[in-house]
C-alpha cells in the first residue's frame, strides 16, 4: 500500500507527473513544477514500478480508477478478522428481531468470542453494511396524473369549542401528488368513515381532477371502531373510487416506502403548517380550515430545493391537464343493510327509526337496501324495485301509494273530494246526503265510514229505491247509515210512495204555516 504523509493529492495532478516521468524528466524537475515534495514524486514511480503499471493505461483512465490503484489499500474483506464475522451475519439479524437485543450487546458476546476480534464500531460497520444491502432502495419514476398518496398525519392540530372553552384535537388529512409533490392537507373532526371521505373528497376538489390510482396506508388500519350501521372502509373507499374512476392501490402493511413521498410530505406540513400555526387560536374547525389551507398554498408556492421550480408551477404546467374530470354529481356514502320485508309492506330502517314502503308482493321476502344522506334504494332479486328520498322523521312512514294492494290503495285515497266525486257521478240525491255529513262537523274519518256504508246499500238496491231513501232523508234531515238502509227495506216492502199532487193554500194573512211552527218563541 503506497504509504504518504497528509493529503491524497489531486489525480490530475498525479497524470501530470506521470506524463512528465514520461517525457523523461528528472525527480527534482518535476517536484519543482508540480509543487510536490521528491519523496512524494519517488513514492507514486515506485508504486507504479511495483505493480508493473503501463504509464498509457495509467494516464487514459478516469480520475477515481486512478485513484483506486494508488490509495486503495487493503480491502476489508481480506483482513482475517472478516471471514469469522461474515459466516455470523446472519445469525446477528436474526437475534436483531427480539426484544432487548441490541448491537451493543451482540458485540459483547462476539468478543467474548474472539478476544481479538473487531471493535465495537467495526463490527457495527459491518453488520449495518450487511442489513443495507439486503433491503436496498429503489428510485421510482411517477407519470403526472397517475398517482395520489394519502395518510393521516401522526400529530393532531386544535381549536377551542366557544361554548365550553374545550380544546377539541383533530386529525389531519395529509395527500400528495408524487409527479409534482403537489400537496393538501385537511383537518377533520375524526378518523372515522364518513370524515375520511369528505376528506378525500375535499382533496379532489382541491386539485380539480382526479388521478388513475389511490394509494392509501393499509386499510384495515384506518378502522377505528367496528358499527354495523357503518359500511366496511374497504367497501365505501371502493365505491368512492369506483364514483371517480379511480383504482385503489393500497400500500403493503409496515411498509412506509410504498409512501415515502407522502411520509416525507407530513414532515414538511408539521414545519409549513403546524409550527407557523402554534401561536394562533382558531374557534372553529372551518377557520381551523382556512388557516391550514393559506398555509398549504405557500408551502406549495415555495420554491423547491435543487430544482428552479416551486410544486404548484411543476402540477399546473405538467400535471393538472393529466386529471380526469370531476363527475357532475359529488359522491355520497352508500350504506348496504339486508332487510325483511313486513306484513304492512314496509322496511324498517333501524338507524333512522323510520319506515319505507316496498310494493305488496315482496312482503315477506328478504331485500337488499341502499342508503345514502339523500336517498333509500330498495333491491329485490336484482332489480330497484323503490327509491325513497331519505327521511329522519322518527317512528314516520314513507309510502308510495302504488305500493299497496288495492284495498289499501282505496283506504289511502279516502278524502271528502273523492266521495263526493263518486257520488256526483252516482246521483244527485247522494251527492246532498254526503255533502250534508262533511257539512256537519263530525269527524272526518267517522263520515268515511258512513259513505262506504252508502255506497255499499246503493250497490244492493236500485236506483230509484236508493234516491227515494236519500230524498226521504233529506226531508228529515237524517243521514245515517241505519235511516237511510231502514228506509230502502221499507221501500223494498212497501214500494217507493208516490208524491201525492197538493192544491196550494189560498193567501191570507191569518193562515199560520212552516215557519210558525218551526219558531223557538211564540210571536203572537
Amino acid at each position: 500500500m503506497l504509504q504518504m504523509a497528509g493529503k491524497i493529492k489531486p489525480m490530475s495532478q498525479i497524470k501530470q507527473l506521470l506524463l512528465l516521468h514520461q517525457q523523461g524528466k528528472k525527480i527534482k524537475y518535476i517536484s519543482r513544477v508540480l509543487g510536490i515534495s521528491r519523496n512524494t514524486v519517488k513514492a507514486y514511480l515506485s508504486r507504479v514500478d511495483e505493480l508493473k503499471l503501463n504509464l498509457d493505461y495509467l494516464i487514459s483512465i478516469d480520475d477515481p480508477e486512478l485513484a483506486h490503484v494508488f490509495s486503495g489499500g487493503n480491502p476489508a474483506y481480506k483482513d482475517p478478522r472478516f471471514e469469522y464475522i461474515k459466516t455470523r451475519l446472519d445469525y446477528y439479524q436474526e437475534q436483531l428481531k427480539h426484544k432487548g437485543v441490541t448491537r451493543k450487546l451482540l458485540w459483547e458476546e462476539y468478543i467474548e468470542e474472539v478476544p481479538g476480534g473487531y471493535g465495537l464500531t467495526q463490527f457495527c460497520f459491518h453488520l449495518n453494511q450487511n442489513l443495507v444491502a439486503r433491503r436496498p432502495s429503489m428510485v421510482l419514476s411517477h407519470a403526472p396524473g397517475e398517482k395520489l398518496y394519502i395518510d393521516f398525519a401522526g400529530h393532531k392540530l386544535s381549536y377551542i369549542d366557544i361554548e365550553t372553552g374545550e380544546f377539541i384535537y383533530c386529525p389531519v388529512f395529509v395527500a400528495c401528488l408524487p409527479y409534482s409533490d403537489y400537496a393538501f392537507a385537511y383537518a377533520v373532526r375524526s378518523q372515522n368513515i364518513d370524515d375520511f371521505i369528505y376528506a378525500l373528497k375535499r382533496c379532489l376538489e382541491f386539485i380539480g381532477g382526479s388521478p388513475e390510482i389511490l394509494v392509501p396506508d393499509n386499510l384495515k388500519s384506518a378502522i377505528i371502531k367496528a358499527n354495523r350501521y357503518e359500511p366496511d372502509l374497504n367497501r365505501a373507499l371502493e365505491d368512492f373510487c369506483n364514483h371517480y374512476g379511480i383504482a385503489v392501490l393500497p400500500a403493503r402493511v409496515a411498509s412506509p416506502k410504498d409512501k415515502a413521498l407522502v411520509e416525507n410530505q407530513v414532515k414538511l406540513i408539521y414545519t409549513r403548517v403546524y409550527a407557523k400555526l402554534r401561536k394562533q387560536q382558531f374557534f372553529s374547525l372551518q377557520s381551523l380550515n382556512e388557516a391550514v389551507l393559506e398555509k398549504v398554498k405557500k408551502h406549495n408556492q415555495t420554491r423547491m430545493q435543487k430544482k428552479p421550480y416551486c410544486r404548484e408551477e411543476r402540477f399546473l404546467s405538467m400535471e393538472k391537464m393529466k386529471l380526469k374530470s370531476l363527475p357532475a354529481e359529488p359522491y355520497e356514502i352508500k350504506y348496504y343493510r339486508e332487510l325483511t320485508v313486513a306484513q304492512n309492506n314496509h322496511i324498517y330502517l333501524s338507524i333512522d327509526k323510520h319506515y319505507y314502503s316496498v310494493p305488496y308482493k315482496w312482503i315477506g321476502g328478504r331485500v337488499k337496501v341502499i342508503y345514502t344522506r339523500s336517498l333509500v334504494r330498495i333491491y329485490a332479486k336484482g332489480e330497484a324495485v323503490a327509491i325513497h328520498p331519505r327521511n329522519y322523521t322518527v317512528g314516520g312512514y314513507s309510502t308510495i301509494i302504488e305500493h299497496l294492494c288495492s284495498h289499501h290503495q282505496h283506504y289511502l285515497k279516502r278524502s271528502p273530494s273523492y266521495y263526493l266525486g263518486r257520488a256526483e257521478k252516482i246521483s244527485e240525491p247522494l251527492l246532498q246526503v254526503m255533502q250534508s255529513l262533511f257539512d256537519g262537523g263530525r269527524p272526518v274519518e267517522q263520515n268515511y265510514r258512513t259513505c262506504d256504508g252508502l255506497l255499499s246499500i246503493y250497490r244492493k238496491t236500485t236506483p230509484e229505491i236508493f234516491d227515494a231513501a236519500c230524498q226521504r232523508a233529506i226531508e228529515f234531515k237524517c243521514y245515517s247509515y241505519k235511516f237511510i238502509l231502514s228506509m230502502v227495506e221499507t221501500f223494498k216492502k212497501n214500494g217507493v210512495p208516490q208524491q201525492e199532487a197538493t192544491n196550494p193554500l189560498p193567501a191570507h194573512s191569518n193562515i199560520r204555516g212552516r215557519d210558525y211552527y218551526n219558531q223557538l218563541t211564540l210571536n203572537l
